[in-house]
């Protein structure tokens, strides 16, 4: 079966090959060629899987050697793979969850001429995935993760006649150089402090080598964390990457990219465990994004960028779980797969919904649309009542374990990171309750209100089918985008239960992360109850808000925590001030220097030696008397010095 691992990979990089290198003649099976080899990697997929559930635990990890890629004396850099419980399961989730998407994208991007190009990156996008996740050395996973990266900003930027699109995709490839900047520097370091960088030498003798150099690779890998999963500081990319076309958005937010870097900390948890300091910045970038991505989605009237802030906070729950250690890396993993099912449902229905609203993405200009679109209403709804921790659904298991574990965590710690959590809880109910209400419930405000595409091409192009300035015909999205969302669903509801019956997630993956179950001040059903406060407190302020209300047009000014929400709590402005501006007079100072001192120095210095190469050139006078009174000077000179050294 170890042979099958790299067909994994080989599917979907075949399929992008082929697509971006195929040429027109392939417009017309392009989407389907991309389609059936993503869906024939989850299927390799599935045989590895039900091959590992064959296995005792101590035998579920597969190896498959390909070749030796750098053999040099004291640097050996080997392609292997590595497939145990942990990377499997990441490979169900980008294999199947990916070509759920894929197969949305056919409906979706029907009438884009560049369908097959977009086919192309996406199915370069799951290769370079699945190589992040099943790399046996971590010099191997940074060629994935950068593989990622530009298949982000491909897609991110796919409609480049839109310049929105085009700074959006530079911006994620930017910002995400910086976190990449922290995993080579972390690589290195692997390989001063241990001689290696493949997972055996470095996780089993992390514990061998000094606190501090362990804080300094763990401090590097939570910097390349923050870039690729979208955490504070290195956030600011993933709102804008909403330019890309909705698809895009579903595969980076559910199955790919912001969850490589929960991988990257749970992979490594030998090293985090041996450093209690890099261990305690995780939880709190976790629990500074978790209320930082909520907060943003309370502002946000496009229904998208709601659901980005909705993902920054739910990653950060995902970081904080595994900034726990032991106590929390299952549930950290649990809710990176329970998130994969309805936030890949919620973006997509949202992409339904911009389906039958000629691309309109201002939820202001919806209400009503559940009469119009039933079962993207009904999957919809089962992903927000998965996301909120409604009861008996996925997200109430997942999300529910995580805050037990970070009360777990003991001491003051314990209860404000179990008060972040909870009081993220409680506005997630409040912004999604939001998002719902604006789009389904309520007067239907589109009527009468022409719009204007701000995403075409897309599925449906305003201006194609309707006129660019038509009133919107609200209608269900075809069975080929319907069906993905209904399974999506499905495993929405199912998902989080399915995995807790029996602790069958906890047994499958702590072979591989370790568990410890901590000692909570508070027990499970404390933190249950306390939970569902939280829900119905949020639930009921948005109801008193958007419920109860007619819906404004225009969004009121607002509370000055409000207006800076809208700019994503000034992310932008912050970095503008602070980067760029700092920037361009960190470079003027250095200018300033180089100019008045290395090149002071540097011409002084040739001025100087010019100066006496003149002096000196007129002794060169060309007349013989002048010379022969030098060369009698020097004699004489020559005379006095040796008498008196005789004398003396």
């Amino acid at each position: 079966m170890e042979n099958l691992i790299a067909l994994l990979i080989a599917a979907p990089l075949l399929g992008a090959a082929v697509l971006l290198v195929g040429g027109r003649r392939l417009d017309a099976v392009g989407h389907w060629i991309g389609t059936l080899l993503s869906f024939v990697s989850f299927v390799i997929g599935v045989v590895l899987f039900a091959d590992l559930l064959g296995k005792g635990a101590e035998h579920r990890t597969l190896t498959q050697h390909l070749f030796s890629w750098v053999p040099v004396a004291g640097f050996q850099a080997d392609v292997t793979f590595r497939l145990d419980q942990l990377s499997m399961t990441f490979v169900l989730l980008i294999t199947g969850v990916g070509s759920l998407i894929h197969l949305y994208s056919v409906g979706y991007m029907e009438h884009d001429e560049r369908r097959r190009r977009f086919f192309g990156y996406l199915n370069l996008f799951l290769a370079a995935m699945l190589l992040l996740v099943l790399a046996d050395n971590y010099l191997l996973l940074y060629v994935g993760w950068e593989g990622v990266g530009l298949a982000s900003y491909l897609l991110i930027g796919f409609w480049q006649h839109k310049p929105s699109a085009a700074t959006a995709a530079k911006k994620a490839f930017l910002v995400n150089r910086v976190g990449d900047m922290g995993l080579s520097i972390a690589i290195m370091l692997m390989f001063t402090t241990f001689g290696s960088f493949a997972f055996g030498p470095v996780l089993s003798h992390a514990g061998d080598a000094s606190e501090g150099r362990l804080t300094a690779i763990g401090l590097m890998l939570l910097l390349a964390t923050c870039g690729k999963s979208a955490q504070v500081p290195l956030q600011s990319w993933l709102g804008d990457a909403m330019e890309g076309p909705t698809p895009v958005s579903a595969l980076i937010h559910a199955a790919t990219m912001v969850t490589a870097g929960v991988y990257l900390i749970v992979r490594s948890g030998a090293v985090f465990n041996a450093a209690p300091d890099a261990q305690l910045a995780v939880t709190v970038v976790g629990a500074v994004t978790l209320l930082f991505g909520a907060i943003v989605g309370c502002a946000k009237d496009d229904i998208k960028k709601a659901l980005a802030g909705s993902t920054m906070s739910q990653i950060g729950y995902m970081v904080l779980a595994a900034g726990l250690g032991p106590i929390g890396y299952v549930f950290a993993i649990m809710h990176l797969v329970t998130h994969g099912f309805f936030k890949a449902g919620l973006f997509l229905g949202a992409g339904s919904v911009m389906h039958g609203m000629n691309d309109e993405v201002d939820m202001r200009k919806y209400g009503g649309l559940r009469r119009y679109m039933p079962v993207t209403f009904v999957t919809f709804g089962l992903g927000y009542l998965a996301i909120i921790g409604f009861p008996g659904l996925s997200g109430f298991f997942s999300k529910d374990k995580i805050i037990e574990a970070a009360f777990a965590k003991g001491g003051t710690d314990g209860w404000i990171l179990g008060g972040v959590a909870l009081l993220g809880a409680a506005i997630t109910a409040f912004y999604m309750t939001r998002v719902m209400l604006m789009t389904f419930f309520g007067e239907e405000r589109w009527k009468n209100q022409p719009t204007r595409s701000p995403e075409a091409p897309s599925a449906e192009p305003a201006a194609e089918h309707q006129g660019e300035h038509a009133e919107p015909h609200p209608h269900e999205s075809p069975k080929v985008m319907t069906i993905p969302m209904i399974v999506l669903a499905v495993g929405s509801v199912l998902g989080g239960g399915f995995f807790s019956i029996g602790d069958r997630f906890l047994h499958w993956l702590e072979p591989v992360t370790g568990y410890s179950e901590g000692h909570s001040p508070v027990g499970a059903w404390t933190v249950t109850g306390a939970t569902m406060v939280c829900l119905i407190i949020g639930v009921g302020i948005a109801w008193a808000q958007y419920g109860r209300k007619p819906v404004p047009a225009v969004a009121p000014r607002g509370s000055l925590l409000t207006r800076a929400a809208r700019r994503d709590l000034l992310q932008d402005d912050f970095n503008h001030v602070v980067l760029v501006r700092g920037g361009e007079h960190l470079t003027r100072s250095l200018v300033y220097v180089d100019h008045t001192l290395v090149d002071g120095v540097v011409n002084g210095t040739a001025a100087g030696f010019g100066g006496l190469s003149s002096r000196l050139r007129r002794v060169q006078n060309g007349f013989a008397r002048s010379y022969a009174v030098s060369m009698f000077g020097g004699a004489a000179l020559l005379v006095a010095a040796t008498l008196l050294m005789r004398a003396v």
